[in-house]
């Protein structure tokens, strides 16, 4: 029992040196290292503070990325509408982007990058997917400025497509419009489509500018209706600009218009 005694105080240390280093070889076995790499990641983190920097840098050019794309792919697509409605008109179009727009005449009048070196001339008509956008009132060389039917000094001759019943139509500065009628008791239902009519002389005949969203047959002095533009006048960022035709005078009295105002 002595000799047990001694021969334990002298290995005790190496005994368990020997177990701590077998279990901890054990332990990290069974962690696979796991515990080695938390410890140096807490140890090395103070010595790599701009890798740090450099991921959130990385994540925010990646997120520039996406919302670049995401842009590029919503132009695409209004250019896509444009060309294909362009094919549907027989006439040769100028195709524009909208380069300017003032906010206190927002539903007034728009700037287009296309002038006189492009062929456009004062009068001529502004279309976009959905119908009726507008007509051209100053040029420049390199630009056009565009009255829309939503300035409430636009006045443009329509008609009603199903019954015939023709009026004039006045802007809002909203996407809705008044068409007041020729007639005391015209025939107009809530939907009726809105075209130019015939005797527009500042617009070709059945040009599309929307539908009727509501009447009031007891207006005085004659009835009215509501008018939803079928275009999209608020947020339009490419337009189509058509000729006007010779026989077309902006001076004729069929459509009356006042003088668009400058933007201050």
């Amino acid at each position: 029992m002595y000799s047990l005694r001694r021969w334990w105080d002298r290995h005790r240390t190496f005994l368990v040196l020997a177990s701590l280093a077998l279990g901890t070889g054990v332990f990290l076995q069974q962690t696979g290292g796991g515990i080695i790499y938390e410890v140096y990641r807490l140890l090395a983190q103070p010595f790599h503070a701009g890798s740090r920097s450099d991921l959130v840098l990385q994540d925010a050019r990646l997120q520039e990325y996406q919302q670049r794309l995401e842009e590029l792919e919503s132009q695409n697509q209004q250019l896509k509408e444009l060309l294909e409605f362009k094919g549907k008109i027989p006439k040769q179009g100028i195709t524009a982007q909208v380069i300017g727009r003032s906010a206190d005449h927002w539903w007034q009048q728009l700037l287009l990058g296309r002038g006189r070196s492009d062929g456009v001339q004062v009068g001529d008509v502004v279309m976009a997917p959905g119908g009726l956008v507008g007509r051209v009132f100053e040029v420049t060389q390199g630009t056009s400025r565009v009255l829309l039917l939503s300035d409430p000094s636009s006045r443009v001759g329509v008609t009603i497509s199903r019954s015939r019943f023709m009026g004039y139509m006045r802007g809002t500065s909203a996407n809705r419009a008044v068409m007041e009628f020729f007639d005391k008791v015209p025939d107009v239902q809530r939907g009726d489509m809105i075209v130019t009519s015939g005797f527009s002389c500042l617009f070709p005949a059945g040009l599309p500018i929307g539908r009727v969203e509501s009447v009031d047959l007891s207006k005085s002095p004659a009835p009215e209706a509501v008018i939803t533009l079928s275009s999209p006048v608020s947020s339009l960022e490419w337009a189509m600009i058509y000729p006007r035709s010779q026989s077309q005078s902006s001076e004729a009295s069929c459509d009356a218009t006042v003088s668009p105002r400058s933007p201050g």
